[in-house]
């Protein structure tokens, strides 16, 4: 009875584990010989999961599929790779390889993704009909392969893509061992330490710190695994500001905030707009982006058997509920 009763203690706190665990869904590497990089993508689970009616916009957060998002922000290195291969030049600052890729506009951002699926055998996310860096893109139409009716920015054949308003905010603030939503993108309901780089648990880069940091550098992560999701570089979205893709040139939304800004920035209920959006032809010095994979082959994160719940509040409460986001 009692190796039983212990062996059963065991493999309950075993599947806890890994429930509260973040996935790491792995690395892609892109390119080839001296102009080759690596991509880290930690997978977002829990498909199908309720909206966050508190925060910007209202609702926000609800993904119905598995996708995995970049863990860091892409970096300088990785654009100057892509600059390397080709024709069409991205331009960006120059901090340094592993700083976060800034002044790099949504077209700009747009065709590197473009680059991440063609180069690896895959659809083409965006569809651009001209040459020029800067031009903006095309609808798809229903006449082309991969058309999406309720997003035709998108197509959906492709495997990477630029994250859209509620992948990038779930990635960001969603707690999937509580089914809630924090307020800040670093597992917390209170307000991160500003740090001027590290890795450290609820901190960020912001609030005036000297920056950017590298984006392995860029504080603490999200319950997901993600880091930089708040504060270092404002980061560009897919999705039109008003939600509604219908048209090539309508502006885009910006999310997470920057080091010189402060933490009201960081929440889930502020959403960076400039008065209504930037312009797809913007760049700006503290705006970068980062990659969302889609077509997960990751394995799923477990959820917690019935059996397991029952033995673990059969130990006395051994969960204790996590404070829901207000």
């Amino acid at each position: 009875m009692k190796v039983s009763y212990f062996l059963h203690v065991a493999l309950a706190l075993m599947t806890l584990g890994m429930v509260v665990s973040p996935t790491q869904a792995g690395s892609v590497t892109f390119g080839s010989g001296s102009n080759s990089f690596t991509m880290e993508f930690a997978t977002i689970g829990n498909p199908g999961n309720a909206p966050d009616m508190t925060g910007a916009p209202n609702p926000a957060g609800s993904v119905a599929y598995t996708y995995e998002m970049g863990k860091f922000e892409v970096s300088e290195d990785m654009i100057t790779k892509f600059n390397a291969s080709q024709s069409l030049q991205i331009t960006q600052d120059s901090r340094g390889p592993n700083k976060p890729a800034t002044n790099v506009n949504w077209n700009e951002a747009a065709r590197f993704v473009n680059w991440l699926n063609t180069s690896t055998g895959n659809q083409a996310a965006y569809k651009f009909t001209t040459s020029g860096v800067n031009d903006n893109i095309a609808l798809w139409q229903s006449g082309d392969a991969g058309y999406d009716a309720t997003n035709p920015y998108r197509n959906s054949l492709a495997k990477y893509v630029l994250p859209s308003y509620n992948e990038w905010y779930k990635a960001a603030y969603y707690d999937p061992n509580t089914s809630s939503y924090f307020d800040y993108p670093t597992g917390s309901d209170t307000a991160p330490t500003p740090v001027a780089s590290g890795t450290g648990a609820n901190t960020a880069v912001y609030n005036g710190q000297p920056g950017p940091a590298d984006v392995n550098q860029a504080g603490g992560v999200s319950p997901y695994g993600v880091m930089g999701l708040g504060g270092n570089v404002w980061e560009w979205q897919e999705t039109a500001f008003n939600s509604v893709n219908d048209s090539p040139t309508s502006v885009r939304a910006v999310r997470g905030a920057a080091w010189i800004h402060s933490a009201t920035y960081l929440l889930s209920s502020v959403r960076g707009d400039w008065g209504g959006g930037l312009s797809v032809g913007t760049q700006f010095g503290d705006l970068g982006f980062r990659v969302v994979s889609l077509a997960s082959t990751a394995a799923p994160v477990p959820e917690p058997s019935m059996m397991v719940m029952a033995t673990l509040l059969g130990l006395g409460g051994y969960i204790g509920k996590r404070r829901m986001k207000k």
